[in-house]
């Protein structure tokens, strides 16, 4: 937001105190509450309306013979026990769901080197990285049930000094683990009483990475909470600092909100998706007349990867917009995500994926590890890499092979991670502005998705469409994490 003058403000008081509006030009004080207005129903997700996630969760299951069996999937492997607002908006795809409900339920459930306290006391640490309240305050309830000391609940200094250690790793993993080495390894495992065992340690690994990347689906998705104790008379607080109403687009009913994707000048959301699928049979067509050389291949992903610098994720800098206080659980606050390609930075090397692949590295040491957990997440990787209906929109019969593919590795992109056999000219192709800065928001800095944002990509396309594209963000992301942590563990251990 751009600084309001003192002279159009008024004499009396200090121009500091004042914000413009980049979006709706409305002068705004920099510290206020606002009453937000509660809708008569709240449905799982503020981006999506309620009706389209049962009529299309409902189509697809009764299609695929899945409603029986996912309601017995949900009440054997949810966390809750039952059909929360993740899960109904997960039930869009319900392979899928299958497969996160399973992975979770074993991180969280099953015979592992944690305690389970400690599994949902990292979970809670994880999901405060990014302010997600919602993560937070469901396994806080989980905490407490299965027998963590309520103390700790009131921040990290009534902790034991064991989770406490977790801090750096968890802060890395979260906002930059190309910075992970086997220096942070060998200091958490060193001998002592404080110390983590390697399978504990991968445990609290897992659990980290998963949390991360599922706080980018929970605002990416615009989940609405289970329940708020904030709201009185129809109406709840929330706590602005420099922000506007206009941007608090994760509710779905902000009274005054432009939240059309308009803003954006887009062009027509018909011809858009005609364009896209015209610019994926050039490609295909591109590709098998003629192959990119291995050095023109590396240039176009140190393009790529320089290009997402350019890539802005909102009209403010460092500002936040929190509706609960989850900072107790958080240290160094101010430490986020940082793009791997910014300048002064070029000494860190990019991850070459065939260096230390999922399917030939990681997947065996996490397995050994703790075991069946690899095939558990390699599991949940195939299914989202491989998910699909062969639609595009109002599109029968399409290949969409290249669009998962552009999406997924343009998250491990911005990681600092490359694939020696990808064409990265594709991402520039396949992916506009307006979908590059929603996937780098809610890959890099969750906490600020707007509903203007998720509005304003493949406006053609269905909801569940978008909800396939958050999954495939989320696993792509968590893939990233565990590839840093797991090859310094690696390194540790050589």
């Amino acid at each position: 937001m751009n600084r309001g003058s003192a002279g159009s403000i008024g004499s009396a008081a200090s121009a500091s105190e004042y914000r413009v509006c980049s979006n709706c030009r409305k002068v705004l004080r920099q510290e206020k509450r606002i009453r937000v207005s509660q809708p008569l129903t709240r449905g799982p997700s503020a981006f999506i309306p309620e009706k389209e996630i049962v009529y299309f969760a409902l189509k697809v299951m009764q299609a695929n013979g899945l409603n029986e069996r996912t309601n017995l999937l949900v009440e054997e492997y949810s966390t809750s026990g039952r059909l929360d607002n993740i899960t109904q908006v997960m039930s869009l795809h319900t392979q899928y769901l299958e497969s996160f409900l399973r992975s979770q339920f074993y991180m969280l459930r099953m015979d592992g080197p944690l305690p389970l306290p400690y599994r949902h006391y990292i979970a809670i640490m994880a999901a405060a990285r990014h302010q997600c309240s919602y993560l937070v305050n469901m396994h806080v309830d989980e905490f407490l049930k299965t027998g963590g000391i309520a103390e700790w609940l009131n921040g990290l200094e009534y902790i034991p000094q064991r989770l406490k250690n977790l801090n750096e790793i968890n802060k890395l993993l979260a906002h930059r683990p190309w910075l992970i080495t086997k220096e942070h390894i060998q200091k958490l495992v060193k001998t002592g009483e404080n110390n983590w065992s390697l399978p504990e340690l991968v445990h609290a690994v897992v659990l980290l990475a998963h949390y991360h990347a599922l706080a980018s689906f929970v605002f990416g998705s615009g989940i609405n909470p289970e329940r708020d104790p904030d709201t009185s008379n129809g109406f709840r607080l929330i706590a602005v600092n420099k922000f506007c109403v206009c941007d608090l687009a994760n509710d779905n009913n902000i009274e005054n909100a432009s939240l059309t994707s308009s803003n954006f000048g887009i062009a027509d959301s018909l011809s858009e998706l005609e364009a896209l699928m015209e610019r994926m049979k050039r490609l295909q067509e591109e590709k098998e007349e003629e192959e990119a050389s291995q050095e023109e291949m590396a240039t176009r992903f140190e393009k790529e990867k320089k290009e997402s610098l350019l890539v802005v994720t909102g009209a403010f800098d460092d500002e936040m917009v929190s509706t609960s206080d989850v900072s107790r659980y958080i240290e160094d606050p101010g430490f986020g995500y940082k793009d791997f390609a910014r300048r002064g930075e070029e000494h860190l090397p990019t991850f070459r994926a065939q260096d230390y692949t999922w399917e030939n590295h990681g997947f065996s040491l996490v397995n050994r590890l703790y075991s069946d957990i690899g095939h558990l997440l390699d599991e949940k990787f195939r299914m989202v890499y491989n998910l699909t209906y062969n639609t595009m929109a109002t599109h029968e019969d399409v290949d969409t092979t290249m669009l998962r593919r552009a999406l997924f590795n343009y998250v491990h992109c911005m990681f600092g991670i490359r694939y020696d056999d990808y064409d990265y000219g594709e991402v520039n192709q396949l992916l506009e502005r307006s979908l590059k800065v929603y996937i780098k928001t809610v890959t890099c800095y969750p906490e600020r998705t707007t509903k203007r944002m998720y509005d304003s990509y493949w406006r053609q396309f269905k909801h569940s469409e978008k909800v396939h594209v958050n999954l495939l963000l989320m696993e792509a992301r968590m893939q990233a994490e565990l590839l840093y942590a797991l090859r310094a563990i690696t390194r540790h251990l050589t």
